[in-house]
């Protein structure tokens, strides 16, 4: 077989979640179905989507590998666009906490939280996270997803931080899946800064942050700008010495307390702003202005039992609205896509065309990928997902239960479950 080059036939439904750029507001919910249609791909690039029938005997005789699609729909690979994947050690015991009305912040003065994942990533090995993330990776594709963004912060000092990062580039060299790797350092504060978090945030900026600039190691930067955290003028002064190496910019914004991160981020130019489950009027109209992403986590809402962020309202103003899983061993242990497309629909009052378009081209537009995945167009990354069912409806009915069937990254089959070929 021509490896990358495949023709996928005969599909209910094609949704091509078309465009290029993130879509907003009403725009969200047009999928641009097509109906009865077949995509061809060639070295790893689609090349055409047609409804017309295709001569099967020429591309097989080009040594096409060909997939028929007959009752199945197909989607874009999905963009899990804020994971914390890589980290050590497990936080069970905290969960349980959780479950017995204890908050998350009172978890963290205990001396949990964060900080303890600091503690097990410390103690990991390199060649122990390699493994442990290639189990992660593929258990995202087993749910459709080919593109996942992957934040540090799990070690709060140079030599932990840098580790993180640098499992994250090695995993993007030998794994299927497109890795993003996102510098999030100042993700909370360690036992030695407790109660000098200035001293902190200098010591991300003058000694972190230049090395993970030289070595290339991370596209984006992060801040979580919480109460009792980093304020926002912290953020805005870690965001700015950032943004001035040419690191584009992420914040976990207002996820707990209304601090104004969400305006940060406008202020900033921010590619997106993550939580915002208490994020202010003024904060969702800035971020509109200013073309900032908002990427919401309802896994993370539903683990904490915190209300939702205002999705609805979010998408009825005309933001760009994105879907993640925000998968960490903390807050929110889960990679399950199906679960965070039944929250979105059920509890949060997306549509499942929203939903769609909030992991597919939108989740594209918030790890600035917008241009190359996340959806279905010549020209693009052959990045495809075949369901089992005919429709992209079966999604949010099939509750909780992944519908995957086969998943094409670059235009190669890379998990077959139909014929029980495994990641």
């Amino acid at each position: 077989m021509k490896k990358g080059s495949i023709v996928i036939y005969n599909a209910s439904e094609v949704v091509t979640c078309s465009g290029f750029k993130g879509k907003a507001g009403d725009q969200m919910q047009d999928l641009k179905v097509i109906k009865n249609a077949s995509i061809v791909v060639e070295d790893g690039i689609i090349t055409k989507i047609t409804d017309d029938v295709l001569d099967l005997n020429y591309y097989r005789e080009k040594e096409f590998a060909l997939i028929d699609a007959t009752n199945k729909c197909v989607l874009p690979g999905f963009v899990d666009s804020h994971t914390h994947f890589i980290f050590g050690g497990y936080r069970a015991d905290e969960y349980n906490w959780r479950l017995n009305g204890v908050s998350y912040m009172e978890i963290m003065n205990r001396g949990g939280g964060i900080i303890n994942s600091v503690k097990g990533t410390k103690e990991t090995t390199k060649e122990e996270l390699i493994s442990l993330g290639i189990r992660r990776l593929n258990s995202m594709a087993g749910f459709g997803v080919t593109t996942v963004e992957g934040k540090s912060g799990y070690g709060l000092d140079l030599d932990t931080e840098i580790k993180q990062l640098e499992v994250m580039k090695e995993l993007n060299k030998i794994h299927s899946l497109d890795i993003i790797t996102t510098f999030l350092g100042p993700h909370a504060r360690p036992v030695e800064y407790k109660q000098e978090p200035d001293k902190f945030i200098d010591f991300m900026i003058d000694d972190v942050l230049p090395i993970v600039d030289q070595r290339g190691l991370a596209e984006f930067a992060d801040i979580f700008c919480e109460e009792n955290v980093f304020s926002v003028e912290q953020s805005r002064r870690f965001l700015l010495a950032a943004q001035k190496r040419g690191f584009k910019l992420k914040v976990h914004a207002d996820e707990i307390v209304r601090l104004g991160g969400a305006e940060l981020a406008a202020e900033l130019g921010a590619i997106s702003a993550d939580h915002l489950l208490q994020a202010s009027d003024e904060g969702i109209n800035a971020m509109k202005e200013a073309g900032v992403v908002a990427t919401v986590l309802p896994c993370t809402a539903f683990s904490l039992k915190e209300s939702y962020a205002r999705v609805r309202h979010m998408i009825d103003q005309g933001l760009v609205v994105a879907l993640a899983t925000d998968f960490n061993p903390g807050s929110c242990f889960t990679e399950s896509i199906p679960l965070l497309i039944a929250l979105a629909t059920n509890q949060m009052g997306m549509t499942i065309e929203e939903t769609i378009t909030a992991l597919t081209i939108n989740g594209a537009a918030a790890v600035d990928r917008a241009d190359q995945v996340g959806s279905i167009d010549i020209g693009k990354k052959a990045d495809l997902v075949v369901h089992e069912f005919p429709s992209y409806k079966f999604l949010p009915y099939h509750i909780g239960v992944s519908t995957v069937e086969k998943v094409v990254k670059n235009g190669v089959i890379i998990l077959d479950k139909e014929n029980n070929q495994p990641l």
